[in-house]
């Protein structure tokens, strides 16, 4: 762990991006060792993207998690949908209507960006991408295509960090000045939609953003997606993400991935094949 926070302070923005990546994978890896005592007393934890599902009622800072039931069901989350909206937070829609809200976490670029446009331009969908300070740096012209074609640019924080770790502050700071860039580069303000970097969350903590004006959108459906070095198969993506999906679902994906920018023609088409259609997420703000 010392050699992790050593190399975490000699580290560019992109690695910066990896090494919280592989933090969360450790934590996560060390959770997934519980999964047998859990399970015998009818407990229900799981690894799913960058998360794992513990209680429902947080007193310290967790990772946003995922429990799944039968296939095509609402998957339960570390709160309710009733207790985040208190918050002005969402994971999912209250709908029966085959209908998905696409958002993607953008950290850094690896090339594959440009393909998931082309994809969602193609089907006429528009998508949320949730940004970080360097990718408004080192890719503007993409950010500028992601606005030109409808798509909307959304608030992952400045630097990436463990947002519920800063003081007042620093918070504050961490979101003004992404929204300061976007507009630097745009012209236009951001929209007040936030992520939580990593999913790390507290109800204390959304009350924080809550008070700033800010909508949280964490997601119900997501898949191992973000690790670079070990890039799901084309067969491995579509089982998750088809099986899971759902009537509602906020889908987080993540345009590092190799294999989305990859499917993801072929992963609308299907989806579309199974009913769906697409929304934004500017339907679930009342």
């Amino acid at each position: 762990m010392r050699r992790i926070l050593q190399q975490y302070e000699k580290s560019t923005h992109k690695e910066l991006w990896q090494l919280g990546l592989l933090g969360l994978f450790l934590v996560s890896m060390f959770c997934l060792g519980m999964v047998g005592a859990m399970a015998t007393k009818g407990g229900a934890l799981e690894v799913t993207g960058e998360a794992v599902v513990q209680e429902s009622v947080l007193t310290k800072a967790e990772n946003w998690g995922l429990g799944f039931g039968d296939e095509g069901s609402v998957p339960t989350g570390m709160n309710t949908a009733e207790e985040l909206r208190e918050y002005d937070a969402y994971y999912v829609a209250d709908t029966e209507e085959k209908k998905l809200y696409l958002t993607f976490d953008c950290g850094y670029e690896l090339g594959y960006t440009e393909a998931i446009l082309d994809a969602l331009k193609n089907h006429n969908v528009k998508a949320t991408f949730f940004v970080v300070g360097h990718y408004l740096e080192e890719s503007p012209e993409l950010v500028k295509r992601m606005v030109e074609e409808g798509h909307t640019v959304a608030n992952h924080s400045y630097n990436h960090p463990d947002m519920t770790t800063l003081s007042d502050e620093e918070l504050i700071k961490e979101l003004q000045d992404n929204a300061d860039k976007f507009k630097e580069l745009i012209g236009e303000e951001m929209i007040n939609y936030y992520r939580p970097p990593q999913g790390k969350y507290t109800l204390e903590n959304l009350k924080k953003i809550q008070e700033l004006g800010y909508h949280t959108f964490f997601w119900s459906l997501a898949y191992m997606d973000w690790d670079v070095k070990k890039q799901p198969t084309h067969d491995e993506a579509f089982a998750k993400l088809l099986s899971r999906v759902h009537p509602g679902a906020i889908v987080l994906l993540h345009n590092t991935s190799k294999t989305n920018g990859e499917i993801m023609d072929e992963l609308l088409t299907k989806w579309e094949d199974m009913g769906y259609h697409f929304g934004e997420l500017s339907e679930l703000v009342p």
